[in-house]
């Protein structure tokens, strides 16, 4: 009598949800594994576009400075410059000042050929110009077949010179800015990919735990039915029934979330729901810590950059200097000149041009200004090479910890793989055990909690290992397994 009143209970004996069902999956479900993400994020995610926009940038840029050591030919035109007004004339007989009408226009055409001289920071130019002016019905020509110019800064600083030093290695640190950038990404789609592989782990997990707790309920109604278990175990199994339907629950709003992050990050804009695949195969490679030492200085932009960043102060220090002394300028230009009344005689028997003009400036005066700045930039060039030391030592200190830190998991990675294949074999056989009543079911539940806990710490290692995987590809710009570097070649 007492077993058929606590049937009738609400709490007991009767089932407090909807049969279990098995969800279908969705036809439209991408299967997609750690590499696809990885090679999604690399060709269409917002990440790569920018870090595509700033190589672009910067490639621009370099082209720029290539080009300033380039012939540079250049038209310049006035077609024509007309003036209609009165303008003051004094008679040079009278002294009677007058308002004359005066109406003319003024056409021009002047081709310059320029070329900048990186070595001396100089440049030479070679111009033709051609003049007409159209005064009160009449017209004359003046024409200068060549110009020959030299413009040429003496003492002074030379930009172009410390261009040719610079701007190589600022390009070259921004095409290895990009291929880390490559790598970063491939760690934040691993970080999202995981996210995601954690919240489907949890779900799979809670979905079997709901089907298993229903099916021990139900066994358990038939044999608390039969007197073969006591009211608390009942009650146990029904409670642990209720919270694994809750966690079913917060584990489907868990997915959503992670996938939808993940969808962002690679542009997908689609409303197919995604299912990971579990990257369980581990590449087996050796990694030598002075082997990826000697990687890292060859190929991350960081020892680009703190070489371009020395040089950098250097050259405040030589604009510095070259501006608080002597500056002087050389100007040179020979050509041939002619004036006529029509065009065909403006280039006959033309005659020689010559201008030379050198002028220079030199501080008598300034209260120290020179020296402050001189040895401010000295001061500078000082600390900088101070903390590019510093993040030299540091630069490769990340890079040994690093490679220890990929080991290190790679080890632990492989024991929590074994522990979970251990935990999934004792959770069987103490379900058998119990539903043959050999055990308890404090003791089933204990295998089960560790069941669950050893799968999360194994998906857990296997994203610490990848997270250290492509970390270490990030840190050298070397890929281990294939024993190459990591410089993919440009997209464009």
């Amino acid at each position: 009598m007492l077993g058929a009143a606590l049937l009738t209970a609400p709490a007991v004996g009767q089932d407090t949800g909807a049969p279990v069902q098995e969800e279908q999956e969705d036809p439209n479900t991408r299967r997609l594994s750690l590499a696809e993400v990885i090679k999604m994020a690399r060709e269409q995610s917002p990440s790569y576009q920018q870090a595509l926009t700033q190589l672009e940038n910067r490639t621009w840029q370099f082209q720029t400075y290539k080009s300033n050591y380039l012939p540079q030919l250049a038209l310049y035109a006035t077609l024509p410059s007309y003036t209609k007004d009165y303008e003051r004339v004094t008679d040079p007989n009278t002294g009677e000042i007058r308002f004359v009408g005066v109406q003319s226009a003024v056409s021009s055409g002047h081709l310059e050929l320029k070329q900048n001289i990186g070595l001396t920071g100089g440049v030479v130019s070679i111009d033709s110009k051609l003049q007409r002016i159209d005064n009160n019905g009449r017209h004359s020509y003046a024409s200068n077949p060549v110009v020959v110019t030299i413009r040429q800064p003496i003492f002074n600083h030379n930009g172009l010179k410390w261009d040719r030093r610079t701007e190589p290695l600022r390009y070259e640190e921004a095409k290895r800015n990009f291929w880390e950038e490559m790598e970063r990404i491939a760690v934040r789609a691993t970080d999202l990919y995981f996210s995601q592989l954690q919240s489907q782990i949890s779900y799979d997990i809670a979905q079997k735990n709901v089907a298993n707790n229903d099916t021990l309920f139900k066994i358990a109604q038939a044999r608390f039915y039969n007197a073969k278990i006591s009211v608390n175990e009942l009650l146990q199994l029904e409670l642990s029934l209720l919270t694994s339907r809750q966690s079913l629950e917060q584990a489907r709003l868990d997915i959503e979330t992670t996938t939808l992050r993940l969808k962002t990050y690679l542009g997908i804009t689609d409303t197919y729901p995604i299912r990971l695949v579990a990257p369980d195969q581990i590449p087996q490679f050796e990694v030598d810590e002075e082997m990826a030492l000697k990687q890292a200085r060859e190929n991350r932009s960081r020892v680009i950059g703190i070489k371009r960043e020395e040089l950098d102060a250097e050259r405040n220090l030589d604009w510095a200097e070259a501006s608080s002394g002597v500056n002087a300028d050389l100007f040179l230009q020979y050509g041939l000149t002619q004036r006529a009344e029509s065009l065909g005689p403006v280039y006959e028997d033309p005659t020689s041009q010559q201008r030379i003009n050198v002028g220079f400036s030199v501080p008598l005066m300034d209260w120290g200004r020179n020296k402050s700045r001189i040895g401010t930039a000295k001061a500078n060039l000082k600390l900088v090479k101070a903390n590019l030391e510093q993040q030299r030592v540091s630069f490769e200190q990340d890079v040994y910890l690093q490679v220890k830190r990929f080991k290190m998991l790679r080890e632990q990675m492989k024991i929590a793989q074994q522990a979970n294949g251990l935990a999934e074999r004792r959770y069987l056989g103490a379900k058998d055990r119990y539903l043959n009543g050999k055990i308890g079911i404090l003791d089933l539940n204990q295998a089960a909690t560790e069941r669950d806990s050893a799968r999360r710490s194994y998906v857990s290692s296997l994203r610490n290992f990848w997270d250290a995987y492509y970390n270490l590809r990030l840190q050298t710009l070397y890929d281990f397994e294939t024993n190459q570097p990591l410089t993919m070649p440009l997209p464009f």
